[in-house]
């Protein structure tokens, strides 16, 4: 079996592991992407130099990518993973490793759709991934080996840090950093809506929001720091922050936080059960 890589379906998260494995050294001819539309194909073409294949050109596309292919990485929308993975069954080797970047679809889901003893590896990246800063949890299947495991370990840490979870913590983990960017854009809103009512012009307040935002995550994102440290040391004691984050205790910020993740962890057991 050759080393190449298939990527069905193309969207910003399989761009963004794509791109990744490119920085890390991989051959562009070892990559293979099918997307639907031609002009996406010829976009990734020239963005990153590998063979695209769109389905408008080429109905078998799918098929296509797998034969022959070491590692197929499932890109599209959950509702239609269980149907690709049937699509490509009888075009995999018995060794291909199929990754699955959908929410929602379990590795049993997925092993059913495949044929007896092909190793499946279900994966949990989040947005970040396209700047190569994202998490990317890696759950292994049934039939998955320690080798094969760390071969999609390799190639997914291009898109940023990869953990390894038991499956049963995937909804968890989505809640907590699947989620997560949306709450930090959330944070940023408020922050830019509070500024506007104290007076500041729009455009500044929504500058000093995102850059607040984005500069205190390159702080956390220094080798051994402690989001805990990193508040008390910016947290004078009688101060305007040490204020600040008084009202937010009282108004239960932290509880409200939690809620909203055991609420997107339900919600993606729900999906699952719906898929299923």
């Amino acid at each position: 079996m050759s080393n190449r890589i298939a990527f069905l379906g193309c969207g910003s998260m399989n761009e963004a592991i794509l791109g990744g494995l490119l920085a890390a050294g991989t051959d562009p001819s070892d990559i293979v992407a099918t997307v639907r539309r031609a002009e996406r194909a010829d976009e990734l073409a020239q963005r990153h130099g590998v063979m695209a294949i769109a389905g408008e050109e080429e109905p078998d596309n799918n098929k296509l990518a797998s034969k022959g292919s070491s590692m197929v990485i499932l890109g599209v929308k959950p509702v239609g993973i269980l149907d690709l993975a049937r699509e490509i069954s009888p075009a995999l080797g018995k060794d291909t490793i199929v990754v699955s970047v959908a929410a929602a679809v379990s590795i049993a889901q997925l092993e059913a759709a495949l044929p007896d003893g092909q190793p499946v590896i279900r994966t949990m990246p989040n947005t970040p991934a396209r700047l190569g800063r994202g998490v990317i949890s890696v759950s292994p299947g049934t039939h998955c080996t320690p080798e094969q495991l760390e071969k999609a370990k390799k190639a997914l840490a291009g898109a940023g840090t990869v953990v390894q979870i038991p499956e049963e913590q995937v909804d968890a983990l989505s809640a907590i950093s699947g989620s997560g960017p949306a709450y930090a854009f959330y944070l940023a809103e408020a922050m830019a809506a509070a500024g506007v009512e104290l007076g500041l012009d729009e455009e500044l307040s929504v500058m000093l929001a995102r850059e607040t935002v984005a500069g205190a995550g390159f702080m956390l994102a220094e080798p051994g720091a402690n989001p805990s440290a990193l508040r008390i040391a910016v947290t004078s004691p009688n101060g305007t922050t040490e204020r600040a984050i008084a009202a937010f205790d009282d108004g239960g910020i932290p509880k409200i936080i939690a809620d909203g993740a055991r609420a997107a962890a339900a919600r993606a057991a729900e999906i699952t059960k719906q898929l299923g």
